[in-house]
């Protein structure tokens, strides 16, 4: 697992084929947008929803944003509530839009 952060956004690249060692770096780096960058390696993104969804929530509690970044993914598979985006640019987009969102009062 790799993580950047920088003044806009946290991004965590995860390559390993499990999602457990995401939970217990979540708490340190909860205090910006997130972006997670899934690798290849990890299969049935779909069966982890509820685990996506607490994330979400917790973060837009806080006025942040929240991406996975996925190659494949089918956003139907999805509930609306979870940003997915197949390349990091794309994610980058998602964050500016809901900035534009939150600064009107959307």
């Amino acid at each position: 697992m790799k993580i950047i952060e920088n003044d806009q956004y946290n991004l965590i690249s995860i390559e390993e084929p499990s999602l457990s060692c995401l939970e217990s770096k979540l708490p340190k780096i909860d205090n910006n947008h997130l972006l997670i960058e899934l690798s290849d390696k990890i299969k049935n993104v779909e069966n982890k929803i509820n685990f996506f969804l607490k994330i979400a929530s917790g973060l837009k509690a806080k006025n942040k944003s929240f991406v996975i970044i996925k190659k494949g993914l089918n956003i139907n598979d999805f509930p609306e509530t979870l940003n997915i985006a197949p390349t990091l640019q794309e994610a980058k987009d998602i964050l500016e839009m809901e900035a534009i969102e939150r600064d009107l009062g959307l």
